[in-house]
């Protein structure tokens, strides 16, 4: 149908709920711990498409991991600081960071940043390495959901909370 003025687009039932949330939780119970010193927060799970959506909060210097990803990984810096030791940028609060697919990089906080937080959109895995290029690790929305629901079970939240954030 179109009207005087164009093209009526109809609305459609298929299409899932926006996500509206406060990125930096009130409640700590919502990082999830991933290292030592090192959590996410889960901001989105896109199971179609393969993509995610988190902050990534350190609070110690050094290496975070030495990875590689098959799709384009877009980030911005809210607080602190961090570099990759295979190129000479920093990346400091206000920082935007495209990261292209394919590269092996190695995440590293500097000593004199108690605390970082990135926000990142990834598309696709993380496959972690060595300095050999051998994987150690994997982890895509799938592995991320589970490590939610794991978490969330065993601090109160409840593992269905990581079902807010999957689409």
């Amino acid at each position: 149908m179109s009207s005087a003025q164009g093209p009526v687009i109809p609305e459609t039932a298929l299409v899932p709920p926006e996500i509206a949330v406060a990125a930096v939780p009130e409640d700590d119970r919502v990082w999830v711990p991933q290292a030592s010193g090192v959590w996410f927060r889960p901001l989105m799970f896109n199971t179609v498409t393969g993509q995610w959506c988190n902050l990534l909060k350190v609070t110690r210097a050094g290496i975070v991991s030495r990875h590689r990803h098959p799709g384009a990984v877009f980030g911005y810096v809210l607080k602190g600081k961090w570099y990759y030791y295979e190129h000479e940028w920093v990346a400091e609060a206000g920082h935007f960071v495209y990261e292209p697919p394919g590269e092996i990089h190695t995440l590293a906080v500097p000593e004199d940043c108690p605390e970082m937080i990135t926000f990142f959109n990834i598309s696709g895995a993380m496959a972690y390495v060595d300095e050999t290029g051998v994987q150690t690790g994997y982890e895509d929305t799938f592995t991320k959901i589970s490590m939610c629901r794991d978490h969330y079970r065993r601090n109160g939240l409840g593992a269905s909370y990581v079902e807010q954030f999957i689409r």
